[in-house]
């Protein structure tokens, strides 16, 4: 009887000790990855290849005015279509002519401020970036980690711009701040709030100004 439980006390640490030492790996990768796949892996970005589409809607209220635009995209084929008011139009990223060209600037706009974590990912060729442990978030004024990104002078519908992200110890954006062609002053400063998950995604869905009536937001977002 000894024996047997002599055995089973070393399966019992055996298998305890293998968890313990794969869940120490997968914490020591994580801990090694670039900041940048750290924030978008905070995101959900490892459920992004599952996608098949996303629909949403970009709204802006400003003082009494209101602005929105719906999108579906179906990223594997790169289809997007564009809803707006009365008018819709669905094209191949990949074909466009004069008028995609110019509605897709609209969806670079507005997916970008959905899904700026995993941009991170996607434009890592077309930036520069910087990463600060220790920084004031511009809005709460909150100590935070912050990662500035200065994309390049050619390309792109944003050329030379900078975004300066505002992140906690989780790496979820908490504040972000636009600067118009990588100048010193802020162009937009902005929370990112309202968080809410969906196949696997963490999203910021409100995103708003100190002491301002303004309120970029989401709504309608559906995940398949």
């Amino acid at each position: 009887m000894l024996r047997s439980n002599f055995i089973l006390t070393v399966i019992a640490i055996s298998i305890f000790g293998c968890k313990t030492d794969k869940k120490q790996v997968i914490d020591n990768e994580e801990e090694s990855l670039p900041i940048i796949e750290k924030i978008a892996n905070a995101h959900g970005y490892d459920d992004w290849k599952a996608v098949k589409s996303i629909k949403f809607t970009f709204n802006v209220d400003r003082d009494s005015t209101h602005f929105e635009r719906s999108w579906i995209w179906k990223p594997k084929t790169n289809e997007i279509t564009s809803i707006s008011g009365q008018d819709t139009l669905t094209y191949l990223r990949k074909q466009m002519d004069s008028t995609a060209y110019k509605a897709n600037a609209g969806f670079i706009n507005d997916r970008y401020w959905l899904l700026a974590p995993f941009n991170l990912i996607w434009d890592k060729n077309s930036y520069e970036y910087e990463h600060t442990t220790q920084a004031t978030a511009p809005i709460s004024g909150q100590p935070m980690q912050k990662l500035t990104i200065v994309y390049a002078n050619e390309g792109g519908y944003t050329p030379g711009d900078a975004y300066d992200f505002y992140f906690g110890d989780d790496h979820l954006i908490q504040e972000w701040t636009f600067r118009k062609g990588n100048q010193a002053e802020p162009s937009m400063s902005t929370t990112w709030e309202n968080y809410t998950e969906q196949k696997g995604l963490t999203l910021a869905l409100d995103h708003k100004k100190k002491g301002e009536p303004f309120n970029l937001y989401f709504t309608g977002v559906e995940i398949k």
